[in-house]
């Protein structure tokens, strides 16, 4: 009986390799640059979830590494640079501020 085993999901450059060197027969397609951008953002969402449950620091650097990898690429396809963002960064920290203060909101009334 064939053992199958469903993805549907963006995957980095050599996972092929991987798959069939682990003996397995690999299905896969090259996405549009629609679907391409779509992609990277779900994928964002995944490592950022997977950063959630990350446990000790080598698994936190794995899941901020997978995040900034992500985030280099749709810099990349949307034409952005290291510049464009730390100025945007610096503008909406002036505006709202950063996250050092560890603030938690609770609720509020009125």
């Amino acid at each position: 009986m064939k053992k199958v085993i469903k993805y549907n999901k963006l995957i980095r450059d050599r996972i092929l390799e991987i798959i069939e060197s682990d003996g397995w027969k690999p299905y896969s397609r090259v996405l549009n640059k629609k679907e391409y951008l779509k992609e990277l953002k779900k994928k964002v969402l995944e490592g950022a979830k997977e950063l959630i449950k990350a446990r000790g620091k080598k698994e936190i650097i794995n899941e901020i590494v997978d995040i900034q990898e992500l985030i280099d690429v749709l810099m990349l396809e949307f034409s952005l640079n290291k510049t464009q963002i730390k100025k945007q960064q610096k503008i909406k920290n002036k505006k709202r501020g950063g996250f050092k203060k560890r603030l938690f909101l609770i609720k509020t009334e009125k």
